[in-house]
């Protein structure tokens, strides 16, 4: 499963380390595409077969379903992870991640979140500050 926070750097061709322990779950080839709350959503070709699916199956007739398949399926990009363990980030990704030399790497399951260091930080201060709120909505559904 791929979970936890990482620390690492994006170097000057714009190549980025993933953790030891995610390239084992990712295997060689990933999928890489814009996220939501300007970060970037990383998947294993199997995950990334799993998603684009549960998309392709919504309407073609509503607006917004055609525009989130084009926003995720169209950002859409396959790289290769290098004997490194390195993988490139493409200009448009990196500028939409906003991401400078220090990138979160951060495991959630089924995916991993590429974000700049400090947007993360920021990010994190704003969930602790709702999170009390968020659990009580995942309560109501049944979720905790």
């Amino acid at each position: 499963m791929l979970i936890g926070e990482h620390t690492h750097t994006l170097d000057t061709k714009k190549r980025l380390s993933l953790p030891s322990k995610f390239r084992k779950e990712l295997g060689k080839t990933v999928v890489i595409t814009k996220g939501l709350d300007a970060c970037i959503f990383l998947y294993s070709t199997k995950e990334w077969k799993n998603f684009a699916g549960k998309l392709n199956e919504l309407s073609m007739g509503q607006g917004d379903t055609r525009a989130f398949s084009r926003y995720f399926l169209g950002g859409a990009v396959e790289v290769d992870i290098d004997s490194a363990g390195r993988i490139l980030i493409p200009d448009f990704l990196k500028d939409l991640a906003h991401l400078q030399t220090k990138v979160m790497v951060v495991g959630l399951g089924n995916r991993v979140e590429l974000w700049d260091e400090t947007r993360w930080s920021h990010y994190q201060l704003e969930l602790e500050n709702k999170a009390d709120l968020v659990a009580e909505k995942l309560g109501d559904i049944g979720m905790i």
